[in-house]
């Protein structure tokens, strides 16, 4: 137990020497990439007009309701808006107005009633009930709103077989925008990067006008998609894009922050964090642990502990409380942040929480930080288990090569642990020990 203790104790030591020997991960600064391919061409919405919209849909649903209280399908589109409303701001309480009515209007249509079969799926996806999305899902039928919801799905309990198929057929039925995203979603989880990269580009592209949130959805993919390839000045490029088009957008502005971190642009980090929602108790958001988890480390990366331990804190009981309820998931959040504070007496904690998230989600990053709760414990041959699964599929992803690194190493095979640091520098030319703690904060 002792020499597990001292072997474990001096692996960032030797995995540091190892990365200062020869195989440096400093970032070369690209130059030359003109911002043409992602600039938005069509006349950005004005500032709220999305809200506008959405407020107008949901009251013209709701007035058809009032003259008419037994429209199943009116009562079908009125969750359909209630959806969108949730996707765009996070608010955890139109989740569940979105449930509650598309319940009620297949208590009173329960067939040829796909709008609400659908807005279901897409709750159940929030909750990380992946099983049951991809049920109804299948239950509604093969559609161009049916089967994102099976290629997502399916990602995120690590078919990827699945996913491919179903994507395949989507991009044959409708080659637009929303397909070649999640097709290049499916090609990064099987190591196909440059063909994510065409179809990121055939995706920008093909985008209308009436498409402003998937316009902005896809930048931010992209964006994430480079700076996790070292490549920052086009990342910001897409992000900065995206925030011109809808400021407000959550999903930019985390990422945003993410890459400011890398960056060492702590302020701007908390910035752009700050932007995303107002931390409320009593309106509960998806994206407010991420914004507290965010600002907690960039106090601590700024060496300003005490400032950063209510943040930490806050986040803590947030995602306890998501925890403890199961309504929206959220195990693996907290156990990264128990595995990010680094108390021994928190990881037995997060062991448990990851045994449990297994058991409905296996993509690569639920199955790196599994790799890194049973680093923590010393449990090398399992944690190395853990992290070829992760990349079984040939997803090419730095974190992952850096965990098999430090397995390997926690092995005692000095030349597999080199051998995975080269993947490393080839996947990410800038990663180092900042890029690890970042990319934990986000969704």
């Amino acid at each position: 137990m002792d020499a597990r203790r001292r072997r474990s104790g001096t692996l960032a030591i030797v995995i540091a020497a190892l990365l200062a020997a020869g195989i440096g991960l400093a970032h070369a600064a690209l130059g030359g990439h003109a911002a043409s391919p992602f600039r938005y061409r069509f006349e950005r919405p004005p500032q709220g007009a999305i809200a506008s919209l959405l407020r107008t849909e949901i009251a013209f649903y709701e007035d058809r309701l009032a003259r008419n209280p037994d429209g199943a399908l009116d009562r079908a589109g009125l969750a359909g808006a209630y959806l969108k409303e949730a996707r765009v701001t996070g608010d955890l309480r139109w989740y569940l107005l979105t449930e509650q009515t598309a319940r009620a209007s297949l208590a009173r249509l329960a067939v040829s009633n796909d709008g609400a079969v659908l807005a279901l799926a897409r709750v159940a996806e929030a909750r990380h009930d992946f099983p049951e999305a991809m049920r109804l899902a299948r239950a509604a039928g093969p559609s161009d709103e049916a089967l994102p919801i099976t290629v997502t799905s399916s990602l995120a309990t690590g078919d990827v077989p699945a996913a491919s198929r179903a994507v395949q057929v989507l991009v044959a039925a409708d080659p637009s925008l929303r397909a070649y995203a999640l097709r290049a979603l499916v090609e990064i989880a099987q190591g196909r990067d440059a063909h994510a990269e065409a179809d990121y580009r055939r995706a920008l592209a093909l985008e209308e006008p009436e498409e402003t949130a998937s316009s902005t959805w896809v930048r931010s993919l992209y964006g994430r998609f480079l700076y996790q390839h070292g490549r920052f000045d086009e990342a910001r490029t897409l992000f900065t894009e995206a925030l011109r088009i809808l400021p407000q957008y959550p999903l930019a502005l985390t990422d945003l922050a993410v890459l400011d971190l890398r960056q060492g642009r702590y302020e701007a980090a908390v910035d752009h964090l700050t932007r995303v929602v107002t931390v409320t108790r009593d309106a509960p958001n998806v994206y407010d642990h991420v914004v507290l988890r965010g600002i907690a480390q960039a106090r601590d990366l700024q060496g300003r502990p005490a400032e950063a331990a209510p943040f930490w804190n806050d986040a803590e009981a947030r995602l306890r409380q998501d925890a403890a309820s199961g309504a929206y998931g959220h195990r693996r959040e907290l156990a990264r942040l128990l595995l990010t504070r680094g108390r021994a007496g928190d990881l037995p904690e997060a062991l448990h929480l990851m045994r449990q998230e297994l058991a409905v989600r296996t993509d690569p990053d639920t199955l790196d930080t599994m790799a890194w709760a049973l680093c923590r414990a010393g449990r090398w041959d399992e944690a190395q288990r853990a992290a070829r699964a992760a990349m079984r599929r040939g997803v090419r992803d730095a974190r992952y090569f850096y965990r098999a690194a430090a397995v390997a190493q926690g092995l005692g095979d000095t030349e597999d642990a080199r051998a995975y640091l080269r993947l490393v520098r080839a996947a990410d030319p800038a990663f180092d020990g900042r890029a690890l703690q970042v990319a934990l904060i986000g969704l």
